[in-house]
């Protein structure tokens, strides 16, 4: 295929072939005429390439002008312009051409001066064929379909009348006359078709009067030239007689001299357009600027802007609140010194006083905005305009808007700057939910750390040797909790097995939790009784815990060359055990005080050891209260009734079945898996 490119060069090329052929046709008919000769060639043949040199041409322009969508309405205008001034240059060569040698014979031979109207003629049609298609541009600008319709009748209607040329008599002149007159018609109805006109400013509105005003007047001179050749010398065609070329010329015309006279009547509003325009591009900034990516400070930045030049306000400025103290002012056009006297006008006005009212009920709604704006007692400025950004009845900021005329500021201009406030409003909320999502993110990242860390504090694997199984279950309520169990070997036949839970929930409770291990980790290489271990814990825990916090836990040190359990309690639960002689659990009640409860040296006094022994199958079910105080929908805690039960029931099963067991049965039981507490479960199988 062609391209567009290639499409161009062809078309120039035929449109010169043409125009060359035309003037060899003409001349060779005229010599032939002038020495009584048959010329061998009809006189339709100039026609023919005459209509071939405008098809040419049309097409030419059309690929040119319409290829270009980026193209703005003042660029077509010059495009008309530079287009006539080369053709006017041409004309007034030929012009100075003829004047220079107008004594002479050369220019009394009817050859060359056909010669030199063909050159006119050619360049003429240039013109008004390139501006026929920037006005078809212009008028199908925001096109409908039915517009495009109508102009395409118009259109291929033109090109049709090519063909009269071909047959035209002096017995057909009506008929020129009317294909004319309606074509006229047609174009005048077309050339109502401005809606380009709205979209220009001021500038572009008088910049377009001159250039249309060239227009018309590289018509009127194109026009009288081919007039003036017309009546002066005998020609072999006359461009006047071309039904086409006089259409185009006219509808050019009409069609620019009601484009100058609507732009005429259009620039008294052309300020208030670019105002709107104006606005809706501010609007559209305070809008986007959440997207871009600004930050809070640009967005106030925008707003004085916009504000500013909406109502055209002498200055400004715009007070930015935090906890309904002013932080910092932004100013347009006024000092601080000038700030402090505006306020005492404004604070005399009442305004201040009217949004102080409203600062306790529903700020936003209640407001009336026609009572934000007054005029003022000041030497500078005659009316103010003031305006609270609100932000779900808290107020973030104070715009004033200042005007050095009284009565400056009309109802529009107040539903304008509310419109622009409410949009600021709307972005700086959204950077804050923003920034607030961002914060919890990281925050669930770090958490998400923690309980990785957190994790990694309890065992990774359990003991299980020719004396016991053990197995753990461990399930937060939220990313990190407060509950720990943890074992050592302190000899080849004892080991020391602790369980604990920090009062309070996430990342405190947590971090306490850590303290715990460091502190057992500490103790129990010491091979430290029970009673012993938790003194020492208490003494080191009372120096690093909060007033308000501290760890009940359960120790005990299981002998398995003894085959005995020795044990304290520190306030945690009591220990279950199941003795599979009797087929019976049992709780440990002995006493005890959690960690950090009492800080000082009588803590001891509220501790015992106990010690019991076990046998092949016994169970030894260590837990933490979210377990037995977990809470159905109904209120009905587990409790330690259910937790005995299940484990009679279960305890021919290896401890990692009893705890599946048991998470199932809880979970059932509450109705979901939503945790309130955390769930910890350390279970030990004797063999």
């Amino acid at each position: 295929m062609i391209s567009e490119k290639g499409l161009l060069r062809l078309t120039i090329l035929f449109a010169v072939l043409c125009w060359l052929s035309l003037v060899l046709a003409d001349l060779f008919l005229l010599f032939a005429e002038i020495n009584e000769a048959n010329a061998g060639i009809t006189q339709e043949i100039p026609q023919l390439l005459l209509s071939l040199y405008i098809i040419f041409v049309y097409f030419f322009f059309k690929i040119r002008i319409q290829k270009a969508e980026s193209i703005n309405f003042i660029d077509l205008l010059w495009h008309v312009f530079s287009t006539g001034l080369i053709v006017s240059l041409v004309q007034l060569a030929v012009s100075l051409f003829f004047y220079l040698l107008s004594d002479s014979k050369l220019m009394q031979n009817p050859l060359m001066v056909n010669f030199f109207y063909h050159i006119n003629l050619g360049a003429v049609i240039i013109f008004l064929v390139s501006t026929f298609i920037v006005w078809k541009r212009l008028i199908l600008y925001q096109k409908n379909k039915r517009l495009l319709i109508i102009w395409q009748i118009f259109e291929y209607s033109l090109l049709a009348s090519l063909l009269y040329s071909f047959f035209q008599t002096n017995a057909q002149q009506w008929l020129f006359n009317g294909l004319l007159g309606i074509f006229i018609l047609y174009g005048l109805v077309l050339s109502f078709n401005l809606k380009w006109i709205a979209y220009l400013n001021f500038k572009q509105k008088w910049r377009s009067i001159l250039l249309l005003a060239l227009v018309i007047l590289y018509l009127y001179y194109f026009i009288n030239n081919l007039f003036g050749f017309s009546q002066e010398f005998n020609l072999v065609m006359d461009l006047l007689d071309n039904v086409y070329i006089l259409s185009i010329a006219g509808f050019i015309f009409i069609y620019a001299l009601i484009s100058i006279l609507v732009i005429l009547f259009n620039l008294p509003t052309s300020s208030v357009f670019e105002q709107k325009i104006s606005e809706v591009l501010n609007f559209q900034r305070l809008s986007q600027s959440i997207q871009k990516g600004d930050s809070e400070n640009q967005v106030y930045d925008v707003l004085l802007e916009s504000s500013n030049n909406a109502v055209f306000s002498t200055s400004a400025w715009l007070e930015i609140y935090q906890d309904d103290e002013p932080i910092d002012i932004l100013k347009s056009d006024i000092t601080d010194l000038k700030i402090t006297q505006v306020r005492k006008s404004i604070q005399d006005s009442g305004i201040y006083a009217y949004l102080n009212k409203h600062k306790n009920n529903n700020f936003k709604k209640d407001l009336n905005l026609n009572k934000l704006a007054t005029n003022l007692n000041d030497p500078d400025y005659g009316s103010v305009l003031v305006m609270p950004l609100i932000i779900q009845d808290r107020q973030i900021g104070l715009l004033v808007l200042l005007k050095d005329v009284s009565d400056g500021f009309n109802k529009e201009m107040i539903d304008i700057i509310s419109s622009f406030v409410n949009q600021a409003c709307i972005s700086i909320e959204n950077f804050e939910l923003l920034t607030e999502a961002l914060i919890n993110e990281r925050y669930k990242e770090e958490l998400k750390i923690a309980s990785r860390v957190q994790k990694s504090l309890l065992p990774h694997s359990l003991i299980s040797d020719t004396e016991f199984e053990m197995h753990a279950f461990y399930e937060s309520a939220d990313e990190v909790g407060g509950d720990y169990y943890d074992f050592f070997k302190t000899a080849a036949h004892k080991t020391a097995v602790i369980i604990g839970d920090v009062s309070g929930k996430g990342t405190s409770a947590s971090f306490n939790m850590s303290q715990m291990k460091g502190v057992f980790h500490s103790l129990v290489q010491f091979d430290l009784d029970s009673k012993s271990f938790f003194t020492k814990a208490n003494h080191a825990l009372s120096h690093c815990l909060e007033k308000t916090s501290f760890i009940t836990a359960a120790y005990y040190i299981i002998n398995s060359q003894e085959k005995s359990i020795s044990f304290s309690r520190a306030g945690h639960c009591p220990g279950l055990f199941y003795c599979k002689k009797e087929k019976k659990a049992e709780y440990f009640h002995n006493k005890g005080m959690g960690l950090g409860i009492v800080r000082n040296d009588s803590f001891e006094e509220f501790i015992d050891i106990n010690k019991i022994h076990y046998s092949s199958g016994d169970i030894l079910f260590l837990y933490t209260d979210g377990i037995i105080e977990a809470t159905n929908s109904e209120g009905e805690e587990f409790g330690y009734d259910r937790l005995s039960s299940y484990l009679e029931g279960n305890s021919e099963k290896n401890p990692k079945e009893i705890q599946d067991g048991l998470i199932k049965y809880l979970y059932d039981f509450i109705g979901s898996e939503n945790l309130e507490d955390d769930y910890t479960a350390l279970i030990i199988r004797f063999l």
